[in-house]
């Protein structure tokens, strides 16, 4: 297991790295928070480095579409792991969130 962490990446680039569960979740939440209201342009959230989610995952995307919309910055999400997609899938979660199309 890693240490759970979101990062700042390539400039308009938020990366999600490690393991998204109830033990990480709420330090994300507070991480990437500070990283949106703090980003002035859009920016692409890659969570290609993200090793296994639970539902929490999906959670923290919504809540980082809340502060982007609260920041007017246009949020998207790149490299949808496979089951936060598949938990996206069965919540009816993939018409809301903001996915590149080539993961839909």
């Amino acid at each position: 297991m890693s240490d759970a962490r979101i990062e700042q990446g390539a400039e308009g680039e938020l990366r999600l790295i490690g393991v998204l569960d109830y033990r990480s979740g709420p330090a994300l939440r507070e991480a990437g928070r500070a990283l949106i209201s703090g980003s002035r342009a859009a920016l692409t959230l890659d969570c290609s480095a993200v090793e296994r989610s639970s539902s929490v995952g999906l959670s923290l995307l919504l809540a980082f579409m809340r502060d982007a919309k609260a920041a007017g910055v246009e949020l998207r999400v790149s490299a949808l792991p496979d089951d936060m997609l598949k938990i996206a899938r069965v919540s009816g979660l993939l018409d809301i969130l903001p996915l590149e199309s080539s993961r839909v």
